[in-house]
């Protein structure tokens, strides 16, 4: 991995070149991990021209010894105090993650001119490198295994609470693997599949219910995001009606996401389907959002979306239509997006499922 790292702050110093910047102080302590390695609490990063330089307390001294081996390491409390204090020229911070206060202290650390600098990792990270897209396979393919099991010895059933059935898919993702959940579980049950994100509740799953399950995985820092509704018994029509819909809208913009795509088109790929049937006001949320070290990250594929696709983004589609008082459906995949076709990172099966 040390030489993943490598590469990664190599990347960093051309974008410094391109903002004319002698260095750059890493703060976010996510973009210090996908710099470094680092997974603890407490850490800051330089990034020079020839070199870097990294920083955590001594509650990390062991830790940090084995995840960065390949820096020479600052071992005190301010780590980006005592960084700065070696920083020269003109440095860049990360202004979009830095408070007012720490700005003031920053400044007054500083022996060179401060530059706000935001962005420059985040830019990095939009493109995923096979390492990431590893991690990503494996908290993809937790959650679906997670799901087969629950589904497999009768999770979903009447009388089990929205509550029961999140809980047990947390469990499951530990089982298969994963560090814990990406994100609170949503688990949602008739009325209230209708409502997008809706927090599970004691209220019981009932036969003819629509079943909405929003989750995702945590693997070696890396998110998974995967939305699947199921019908408790035979389906209604205007249910069947609404899956079609959903399962189609999805399946167009599974199939925009192509490298130079502006992303506005790649949501506007699938809403159109949902418009077309007269059901656009009850799709009223983006279309998807990237994944990787955060579980919403860049890009965002909505409408007023800027931008493009490009090979190696990773990134969530996932179009749905919500009826107030009946009931909603959702379909969503975590893809990357391939020079020929996107690549399918979760694998369970997107027909209607009738437990």
């Amino acid at each position: 991995m040390g030489e993943v790292h490598g590469r990664r702050r190599d990347a960093l110093r051309r974008l410094l070149v391109e903002r004319e910047l002698d260095a750059l102080l890493v703060t976010n302590l996510l973009n210090v991990r996908y710099l470094t390695g680092f997974t603890g609490s407490n850490g800051a990063l330089l990034v020079t021209a020839d070199g870097a330089v990294f920083a955590t307390d001594g509650r990390y001294e062991t830790s940090s010894a084995q995840q960065v081996p390949d820096l020479e390491r600052v071992i005190g409390r301010d780590c980006d105090l005592a960084l700065m204090a070696r920083a020269k020229g003109r440095i860049g911070y990360e202004s979009d993650h830095v408070t007012v206060d720490g700005l003031a202290r920053l400044t007054e650390a500083a022996k060179s001119h401060l530059h706000r600098a935001s962005g420059l990792t985040a830019e990095l990270r939009l493109i995923k490198d096979e390492t990431e897209v590893e991690a990503l396979r494996m908290a993809c393919a937790a959650a679906d295994r997670a799901l087969a099991a629950l589904i497999e010895h009768g999770g979903l059933r009447p009388g089990r609470t929205e509550r029961e059935v999140a809980r047990e898919l947390d469990e499951g993702m530990r089982d298969q693997g994963a560090q814990g959940p990406s994100f609170a579980t949503i688990v949602a049950a008739g009325e209230h599949s209708a409502i997008p994100h809706h927090e599970p509740t004691d209220a019981p799953l009932k036969a003819g219910d629509l079943v909405k399950m929003d989750f995702g995985a945590l693997v070696d820092g890396y998110h998974s995001d995967m939305t699947r509704t199921v019908v408790l018994g035979r389906p209604a029509d205007w249910q069947a009606e609404m899956y079609e819909l959903v399962a189609a809208a999805q399946a167009a913009g599974r199939a925009a996401l192509a490298p130079g795509t502006p992303l506005a088109d790649v949501d506007e790929a699938a809403r159109s389907v949902i418009e077309a049937a007269g059901r656009g006001e009850e799709f009223m949320h983006g279309l998807g959002h990237g994944v990787g070290l955060e579980i919403h990250e860049a890009p965002a594929l909505y409408r007023g979306s800027a931008g493009t696709l490009s090979a190696g983004m990773a990134v969530t589609v996932e179009p749905g239509v919500y009826a107030p008082g009946r009931g909603g459906v959702r379909i969503e995949d975590t893809l990357v997006v391939r020079e020929d076709v996107p690549e399918l990172l979760t694998l369970t099966t997107k027909e209607l499922v009738v437990v």
